[in-house]
């Protein structure tokens, strides 16, 4: 969390914070520099060059397009969803566990949301099954009404077939996976389309290769959202600004390719052509190094390579600690009292 311009409040120990605590800070990053002011809440925005005489039409020389990725559920296509009668939801939609009382629930997918929810809905259901293909099971064991499950192999009327041929009954599945990039209000005129969940032609993750003048924000996952973000603008800034001048359409669209070419080889399809992961810190330095830029510090790598995935295999008691960062290369970890 924090920005170069606006770092996160010291007095804070906890460093695996809320999402209430995440809202507060950037409500009070708005407040700081008075953005309310320049921003047009609950408007519909649609990017086109013919704009219908009944729209209000408004030109801009440069546009980021920051609407983030977790609005648009992806969801699995497993025989027998359709004949399946009981309820079945987008962990999206989930907002408190009450409802889950209880109930025999079935969680599919074992990443953040799966774990997090698998978490929070056994406190309460009569029990939880994660189902998941993670090499290596996360640690549920302190969670004693939870039972984890290869990948479904189809659904029944009241529940569901695994691949290790068990079955099971449930009241309620609950998707945790993932989202689809989604750009509705961009018309095919700006060069962008989605194929597979690859968000293309763009240069360096976020600069539109057919229009330049156009930057989308946050794509990246599997990284530090706060980092990739701050360095994502400020990467573009410097083309946008005139300050730089970005490579040919020709050379950009061919950096494009090689790093496609490199993920097939890795073993990455064009579906998690925008997952970081490992190649996370690469990325920040290749951005920094081709604008100019300050990078992200050293000390964050470290702690990130501390705490990466300790969510999964380490939830009873990773967020017992927090980070105290000494310097640009150093920090303590400390246990909270």
């Amino acid at each position: 969390m924090g920005y170069p311009d606006f770092t996160y409040p010291k007095h804070s120990k906890e460093s695996f914070v809320s999402s209430e605590e995440v809202l507060k800070f950037l409500n009070s990053y708005a407040d700081h520099f008075q953005l309310r002011e320049h921003i047009k809440f609950q408007h519909k925005v649609f990017v086109s060059h013919n704009i219908s005489h009944r729209c209000r039409q408004h030109l801009f020389d440069r546009i980021f397009v920051c609407n983030g990725h977790y609005t648009k559920p992806e969801y699995p296509k497993i025989v027998g969803m359709n004949s399946y009668k009981g309820i079945q939801m987008h962990s999206h939609l989930y907002r408190t566990q009450h409802k889950f009382k209880a109930q025999k629930v079935l969680i599919i997918g074992a990443g953040p949301s799966g774990i997090d929810l698998t978490n929070h809905i056994s406190k309460v259901a009569n029990y939880v099954c994660l189902s998941h293909h993670l090499s290596k099971k996360p640690n549920t064991d302190f969670m004693k009404n939870v039972i984890q499950k290869p990948d479904v192999r189809h659904f029944t009327e009241l529940g569901a077939v695994f691949e290790d041929n068990s079955s099971e009954e449930f009241d309620v599945v609950v998707y945790c996976t993932g989202y689809q990039y989604s750009f509705p209000f961009l018309s095919s005129e700006c060069g962008i389309f989605v194929r597979n969940n690859h968000v293309q032609p763009l240069y360096k993750h976020c600069i539109n290769i057919n229009y330049p003048s156009m930057s989308i924000i946050g794509l990246p996952y599997a990284v530090i959202p706060s980092q990739v973000f701050d360095l994502q603008v400020r990467f573009s800034l410097k083309f946008f600004k005139n300050e730089l001048k970005l490579p040919s359409r020709k050379d950009m669209l061919t950096e494009l390719r090689k790093d496609m070419e490199e993920r097939r080889k890795d073993g990455t399809g064009e579906r998690d052509a925008h997952r970081m992961g490992s190649k996370q810190f690469s990325y920040y330095k290749d951005l920094s190094k081709a604008a100019n830029l300050i990078g992200v510090k050293p000390v964050i790598e470290k702690i990130m390579q501390d705490c990466g995935k300790k969510y999964i295999y380490e939830l009873q008691t990773y967020r017992q600690y927090y980070f105290q960062v000494l310097d640009d290369e150093n920090f303590m970890k400390l246990p909270l009292k």
